[in-house]
């Protein structure tokens, strides 16, 4: 495993990258020397600089391995326009991502998709398997929090009633409680959101791909009991449940934080020990 030695001297670069609409994505790169790159990717109307996204990235990064922590289009200081779907256009901005880096000789051997808790969001968990289910040149997913059925959770935000008004206005803006719009939903993106096929995509995910899917027991957003449809339906799959942690692990940062370390080490170090063997 191409590491530098624990604590190293990190250099965290802001880095801007085009994806294939040519939006410019934003992301910052803590970066302690490894050949090897963790994508730490943002959740559901957040960004790079959640906390969350922040202290696994330095966590990561204390341990020698260089993380990646961007914003996608529509998000923070990226480019483009925020959309209530956008899965798969979001699984392409992360290709764009992995092909940067490959084009600098640095590979990004893991993708991570973590939620923030947004309300009825899709973490971006889901994103990071879809990615895996697309494109199969990664082969170590860290799934946090991630939603197996897309379209569960969008009553709960929208309405009942939600099909109808979106039928009718062609668009939902979602607001604060001071009636402030957070975001709006259309109808396209709703429809992208509720045809998102989750168990597809993951019977698509290679063999040879090893996915980690962390939850926590008390979670509320997402139920504990989507990771286990994962678990069900992945090939290579271990699942880890965190007691008592909300959707946010608020509580519980550092058993998340260990958690991932554990696993992403471990997967680098096969890989590692695989490429010498050749």
């Amino acid at each position: 495993m191409s590491q530098s030695t624990k604590n190293p001297a990190v250099e965290e670069k802001r880095v801007t990258i085009s994806n294939k609409h040519g939006e410019k994505l934003v992301g910052v790169l803590h970066d302690s020397g490894s050949k090897e790159i963790v994508a730490v990717c943002h959740g559901f109307q957040s960004t790079k600089d959640n906390t969350n996204m922040k202290k696994l990235a330095k966590a990561l990064v204390k341990e020698g391995i260089s993380a990646f922590r961007f914003d996608f289009a529509g998000n923070g200081d990226s480019e483009g326009t925020f959309g209530y779907g956008n899965y798969w256009r979001e699984a392409d901005d992360l290709h764009s991502v992995v092909e940067y880096f490959a084009g600098k000789n640095r590979v990004v051997s893991v993708i991570l998709g973590h939620s923030k808790g947004n309300w009825a969001s899709l973490p971006r968990g889901n994103v990071v398997l879809l990615y895996a289910s697309k494109f199969h040149d990664i082969k170590t997913v860290v799934n946090i929090s991630g939603r197996y059925t897309p379209k569960n959770g969008i009553k709960e935000r929208l309405g009942d009633d939600f099909l109808e008004r979106i039928k009718k206005e062609g668009f939902i803006d979602v607001k604060d409680k001071k009636g402030e719009v957070l975001y709006r939903v259309t109808e396209e993106s709703l429809m992208d959101r509720i045809n998102t096929d989750m168990h597809k995509a993951c019977q698509q995910i290679d063999q040879d791909c090893s996915v980690l899917t962390i939850h926590g027991s008390a979670d509320t957003i997402v139920p504990a009991g989507d990771a286990s449809e994962f678990a069900k339906v992945i090939p290579n799959h271990k699942l880890h449940i965190i007691e008592g942690a909300d959707h946010g692990y608020r509580s519980h940062q550092t058993e998340l934080a260990s958690t991932v370390l554990e696993f992403v080490k471990s997967r680098l170090q096969q890989q590692h020990d695989k490429s010498s063997t050749i």
